[in-house]
């Protein structure tokens, strides 16, 4: 092999996941799954968790039926127990855990504005639900795999953020919240397990922009696949001009899980074709 080639094969291997243990919450999901079958294609062993058993066991032999390894992992993140469970049966089979993956998480109508409504208008149950989903269901994971995550040596947290807490977007008030606190959260626990841990533990995020999901179809598209009104506006406020797809996440995942990004702790990473750099002016 010449010296080129050669060091050609070392940067890839930096994003080389063969042998590391991932698990994705929420891997159930549009852009969770998307995220396991990325992992997966690196090499990682990939634990697939999410609340409903069905789909979390067909992703988990589709990911098997590609030549990879992988286990159904069903559970809440707002559910200690399940999660102390999952834990025990990864470790019991694989022996370690790696990466963790915290896509668990989404909007809810309760903590939305509806046309013509305030703020004063939310009610405290539905704002407190999606804060608990999303911030609860990312530290709550963290609480239980991370001491596992530091002791392999190379442990990555990879939290999903959203552009809802980088730019303030109508409508969605507790959703926006409660993805602005992952971000603090992010750095926050960067500076404690980088001081605590060293490199053994590194905590970053990424911030997708708009990809179309299960949630937010309805909103974003019309039956024939023509935009919304709300569709529209968000794409003329992408320099890109138009939606990402759920395998673009997987690119800037891979490398926050990997050696590639070794040095990198408490960053949060837009993947957003543009979003967050434009005025829209």
């Amino acid at each position: 092999m010449n010296s080129a080639a050669g060091a050609t094969a070392g940067k890839a291997e930096l994003f080389d996941l063969s042998g590391r243990v991932a698990l994705i919450t929420g891997a159930t999901g549009v852009l969770g799954g998307a995220m396991a079958r990325g992992l997966a294609a690196r090499g990682a062993k990939v634990a697939v968790l999410g609340r409903n058993e069905e789909r979390a066991a067909e992703l988990a032999a589709q990911l098997t039926a590609d030549g990879a390894e992988a286990m159904p992992a069903p559970a809440d993140v707002l559910d200690r127990a399940s999660l102390e469970s999952v834990k025990e049966r990864i470790t019991a089979r694989w022996g370690r855990i790696d990466v963790l993956v915290n896509a668990a998480g989404g909007n809810m109508p309760g903590a939305t504005l509806q046309p013509g409504a305030s703020f004063f208008d939310l009610g405290a149950v539905p704002m407190r639900e999606v804060v608990d989903l999303n911030y609860m269901g990312t530290v709550l994971p963290i609480q239980v795999f991370g001491p596992a995550l530091a002791a392999g040596g190379h442990g990555s947290i990879v939290n999903i953020s959203s552009m809802a807490s980088l730019r303030s977007i109508t409508r969605v008030v507790g959703y926006g919240a409660a993805k602005a606190a992952i971000d603090n959260l992010t750095r926050w626990l960067a500076m404690a397990f980088g001081t605590e841990f060293g490199g053994a533990l590194r905590v970053n995020a990424m911030a997708p922009g708009f990809f179309i999901g299960n949630q937010n179809r309805a909103l974003l598209l019309e039956p024939d696949g023509s935009l919304t009104p709300r569709g529209k506006q968000i794409i003329d406020h992408t320099p890109l001009g138009r939606f990402g797809e759920p395998e673009e996440l997987v690119g800037t995942l891979v490398w926050l899980c990997s050696d590639a990004s070794r040095f990198v702790t408490g960053v949060v990473v837009p993947v957003d074709g543009g979003f967050a750099v434009t005025s829209g002016v």
